[in-house]
């Protein structure tokens, strides 16, 4: 039997104030973030530093395994972190056309 796999966002708040032990870990955390795109256990990944957030899809089982993935994450315990399991999640495939005008 194949184990299904679902669709959870994880809503990562970000620290009020950006330390250099948190910009130090940068360049980690995005390591990590494209070996899981490249493993197909993230689906997006995007931070907004104006709004102090990130948010990452996850492809997993369960919301615990969600969680271990985001133990990998050299950030994570800078962060606020709250998951969801989606119900839908659509996207396009391939990359976004870009306008030459």
């Amino acid at each position: 039997m194949i184990t299904p796999t679902y669709q959870y966002m994880a809503d990562l708040r970000l620290p009020d104030e950006i330390t250099s032990a948190f910009v130090d870990l940068m360049p980690q955390q995005r390591a990590v973030v494209d070996q899981f795109l490249q493993e197909g256990v993230l689906v997006n990944y995007a931070v907004s530093l104006e709004d102090a957030r990130a948010w990452a899809v996850f492809n997993a089982n369960s919301e615990m395994e969600v969680l271990e993935f985001l133990a990998q994450f050299p950030l994570t315990p800078f962060m606020e972190v709250e998951v969801s399991q989606l119900s839908t999640y659509n996207t396009t495939t391939g990359s976004p056309a870009f306008s030459l005008n």
